[in-house]
């Protein structure tokens, strides 16, 4: 029997766009049935315009519509759920898991989303996860899982658990709550299968469980799971009763949101834009950091002013200050990348602080020593003056110590400010490093002005 070649996305995605180009919409839906995974038919669907996702999520069946929707971006997500009608997203939300319906009802202006939820058939489930915000561990759990109780047989939680019907989701563990719900074991489906039949679940399942509260940040969740090998975390109250597990699909998610967004931050953009974003929102996202920038810019501008009439005595040091004031950038940009991942992944904390602050600056003055005699001996043999080759070495060092300095005070600074570090910290830094090389370039040429000339 020949086997027919499965189309690629790509092939799909034009057999798509020529189908809804020809407004044949039941075209398009049997090209996007042809592919088998889910994951590809999201895919070839976030590719589409919003105005033709919007055109075929209702004709889809709930079920691929929920997992089109459960694969998109947040972004996507939202100007997904602005343009179809209540009824539709309604009957797609009820096929979501509970945090992930929660997620896009979240986003949803406050009138439309009591309009959707009274439409749900599952609102019970969503409506609890609504009250915490999105980044915590309230709004990553689910509400959708199995509970055990202590005092059931191997034998009672095997038929619980094949009258429950889990899906691919279900980590290899289940927890046990008592009559209050409160936390007090866990159980893996391997010790589960393994026990005799009437033993009761108290007698083996594991008491020591890792929780967190609710109101945890996600970044603490991700480091406990990956600390820890977990496949899910329980997430309790006040009362330790258990309110929803977060599994590690979820915390996979956050993790690339994580990092994406440390990486947009850091270029001094606090939002995610995507390539073919619309030019205002591009526009309208890089424009404020831009105009920080010019500020910055302006007060270096201001410090070498001070010193015109030395520049305009020697005017080789004009060309001298990209590169005393680079150096110090890029060190500092070094720093400042390493120690952002470092405090974003738990490996630094503000305990370390002291201890961090005190090698970076050392490694800076070490840096700078070796820099500074390269850098001022070049100088000197190219200019044949040896005065000017000092100059620009003591003021390189005298930079570079300031980009240790500088480039690890400041991140510990925003993070005890609870500010993220990522943010704005490239910013701070580096007008640090321009006017610091500056003055310090141009402020020894001065009082050496003598021998320079």
């Amino acid at each position: 029997m020949t086997t027919l070649p499965r189309p690629t996305v790509e092939e799909t995605l034009d057999k798509v766009r020529d189908a809804l180009d020809h407004d044949d919409v039941v075209a398009a839906i049997a090209a996007l049935e042809s592919l088998k995974e889910p994951v590809e038919v999201a895919d070839v669907f976030d590719e589409l315009d919003v105005e033709d996702q919007a055109t075929l999520l209702p004709r889809l069946e709930p079920e691929d519509s929920a997992e089109i929707m459960a694969n998109l971006d947040t972004e996507d997500q939202a100007e997904l759920a602005e343009r179809v009608d209540n009824t539709t997203l309604a009957r797609v939300l009820d096929e979501m898991e509970p945090d992930d319906a929660a997620d896009v009802i979240g986003d949803l202006p406050e009138k439309r989303k009591e309009q959707v939820l009274a439409e749900m058939e599952e609102a019970d489930d969503v409506r609890p996860l609504l009250i915490h915000p999105d980044e915590s561990a309230g709004g990553l759990m689910t509400t959708s899982f199995l509970t055990l109780r202590p005092q059931m047989t191997a034998r009672d939680a095997i038929e619980a658990l094949r009258q429950w019907q889990p899906g691919e989701e279900l980590p290899y563990y289940l927890f046990v709550v008592d009559r209050e719900r409160r936390l007090c074991g866990v159980v893996s489906l391997r010790g589960m299968i393994a026990a005799s039949p009437n033993t009761r679940v108290d007698q083996f399942m594991n008491t020591t469980v890792i929780s967190v509260p609710a109101g945890t940040d996600q970044e603490e969740v991700a480091r406990l799971l990956k600390r820890h090998g977990f496949l899910a975390l329980p997430v309790v109250d006040a009362e330790k009763r258990l309110l929803g597990v977060i599994t590690v699909d979820d915390i996979v998610d956050v993790i690339d949101e994580e990092a994406t967004e440390d990486a947009f931050r850091l270029a001094g953009m606090p939002d995610e834009e995507k390539v073919f974003s619309p030019l205002s929102l591009s526009l309208k996202r890089r424009m404020p950091w831009l105009y920080i920038n010019l500020g910055t810019a302006f007060l270096a501008a201001w410090v070498v002013s001070l010193f015109e009439s030395t520049i305009a005595q020697v005017a080789i040091l004009a060309a001298m200050q990209s590169m005393v004031a680079g150096q110090g950038g890029n060190a500092a940009t070094q720093r400042i990348t390493i120690l952002v991942r470092g405090l974003a992944t738990g490996e630094v904390t503000l305990r370390d602080s002291a201890r961090v602050i005190a090698k970076e600056t050392l490694l800076g003055l070490l840096q700078g020593l070796a820099v500074a005699l390269v850098v001022g001996g070049g100088v000197a043999l190219w200019q044949n003056n040896a005065v000017l080759g000092v100059v620009i070495g003591v003021a390189m060092m005298g930079n570079l110590v300031v980009a240790g300095l500088a480039g690890t005070a400041i991140p510990f600074i925003l993070k005890k400010f609870n500010l993220d570090p990522a943010l704005a910290s490239a910013v701070i830094v580096t007008t640090f490093t321009d006017c610091c090389g500056f003055g310090f370039s141009l402020g020894l040429a001065t009082a050496m002005l003598a021998w320079l000339r």
